[in-house]
């Protein structure tokens, strides 16, 4: 029975991976390139400042909980509090929506500012609800490249409720049968981008997402959402996990399409097995050296990367929530920059995350940290300083226009994040924040499986089955480990 593992990568999927294994018994080993584990999800500390600079929006903090009992360290001190306001809408006709994580709050708010039918909200809801609990054991807990999952009681039962998905119409075609305001289905249309995709072309499945926001509701960890990583990273360490810091996998070895190990600084470490949490595409192309490239596995459009603006803003804003967007006036042209022209259009929705909101400790009294996110296109040869120059003016201005804050004013220092150090730092092909986009009713299925046809060799994190997010890298982790027998001694 194989004994040692490693793990390459320490994002989300990676450590709860490894803590999983480590509980089942293996000797793991974690291999991260940067000085700091989380991958997307790290942090910046500046003068008294600190900013997360990836996922901000924590759902499902029941899945870190799983891990934290499995691992039987049910005193490990993660705490969290659940968010009365999930995020705060700003329109470009003066509306503002608080968006609750208590249903009907939320469907009452809707009927105020938007006219919407309370009882309309309600049951777009129930079916997210009713949407969520079928597919979530079948094409969210379990592997959908494995023919027995098809033959459990989860999939015989979802099988007769598939109806109810509706594939073979947009997100956004659903939304404007459901709502009557535009602002309304706006914001619905929104869950598209949560990994990074168009709701335009997304099919109407991508509803489920509501029903974590606003049935069970949204959440923050008490120290920031870095807290999350440094949870996941302390069971590894008390499974006598090792991490290995600044250390980057040149290549993994195979021996008769088997796993051997992976070479690091040119020097063989043998593995019996290797988890990869790093994006597909580059395990394909640059770790698997002697293998030609599964082309078949990226051919289909890719998701948005992002361009992320850290400012200290020497102020308190009264008009802002912890999560904000300002929406664009003309949503459709967005996307068709994003996806079709691979460019920005001259209104782009912003989105503002400040965790001081909450964690007081992550801004000097009197001050917050903007963490300022647009969508960009993947990283296609753009001249990302000319895009970078002009997208802050733009951002500046649709501030300007809709909060009446001048950032120049306010801001003290800045530091910024594009495609290329997305790119970079993460290994992520383009600056691509998901791998492919879910811009069609078989993008469950185009996910790359997190197994491979080569012995020992396993995948995790956003770029494979099921997704990106905090809660579906954690599910390709679980689903991983269930691949891994229990280590017989």
């Amino acid at each position: 029975m194989p004994e040692k593992i490693a793990v390459i990568g320490s994002g989300v999927g990676g450590v709860a991976v490894a803590a999983r294994l480590a509980a089942k018994g293996y000797h793991v080993d974690v291999f991260e390139q940067s000085d700091m584990p989380g991958g997307k999800m790290s942090e910046i500390r500046h003068d008294g400042y600190r900013f997360d600079t990836g996922p901000s929006l924590f759902t499902a903090p029941e899945m870190v909980d799983e891990l934290i009992a499995l691992c039987n360290e049910y005193d490990t001190d993660f705490q969290y509090s659940k968010l009365d306001t999930i995020c705060r809408y700003f329109y470009e006709d003066g509306m503002v929506i608080d968006a609750s994580g208590d249903p009907l709050q939320f469907a009452a708010e809707l009927a105020e500012k938007a006219g919407e039918d309370p009882g309309t909200v309600l049951k777009y809801l129930d079916e997210s609800r009713k949407i969520f609990e079928f597919t979530y054991p079948v094409f969210i807990r379990n592997s959908l490249h494995r023919a027995r999952n098809y033959l459990t009681s989860d999939f015989i039962r979802a099988l007769f409720r598939l109806h109810r998905l509706n594939p073979f119409i947009s997100l956004h075609q659903l939304n404007r049968k459901y709502f009557r305001h535009p602002n309304t289905v706006q914001l619905f249309d929104r869950y598209a981008t949560y990994n990074g995709s168009n709701p335009y072309k997304t099919p109407s499945t991508m509803r489920v997402i509501p029903h974590l926001e606003h049935n069970v509701g949204a959440f923050f960890p008490r120290e920031g959402m870095y807290q999350i990583i440094r949870t996941l990273t302390s069971l590894c360490e008390k499974l006598d996990v090792r991490i290995h810091l600044n250390t980057r996998v040149e290549e993994i070895v195979l021996s008769r399409n088997k796993v051997s190990g992976i070479r690091v600084n040119g020097e063989m470490m043998p593995y019996d097995m290797v988890v990869s949490d790093a994006d597909i595409w580059f395990v394909y192309r640059q770790l698997l050296k002697n293998l030609p490239f599964r082309e078949k596995w990226f051919r289909h459009e890719r998701s948005t990367s992002a361009l992320v603006f850290y400012w200290g803003m020497e102020m308190e804003s009264r008009q802002l929530d912890m999560h904000n967007i300002l929406f664009s006036a003309d949503y459709a042209l967005e996307f068709r920059h994003l996806f079709e022209l691979k460019t920005l259009q001259p209104d782009p929705t912003v989105y503002i995350f400040i965790s001081s909101k909450v964690v007081k400790s992550d801004a000097p009294d009197g001050c917050e940290n903007w963490f300022v996110m647009i969508n960009v296109p993947e990283n296609n040869g753009q001249d990302w300083d000319e895009v970078i120059a002009g997208a802050r003016c733009r951002i500046e201005e649709k501030i300007e226009r809709l909060l009446k804050v001048d950032v120049a004013k306010h801001r003290k220092f800045e530091f910024i994040l594009d495609p290329r150090g997305i790119e970079s730092r993460t290994a992520s092909y383009r600056g691509s924040l998901y791998g492919n986009s879910s811009n069609s009713m078989w993008s469950a299925f185009r996910r790359h499986p997190n197994f491979s046809d080569i012995n020992g060799l396993y995948f995790t994190g956003g770029s494979v089955h099921p997704g990106g997010g905090i809660p579906l890298c954690l599910s390709s982790a679980k689903i991983v480990a269930d691949l891994i027998p229990i280590l017989k001694k």
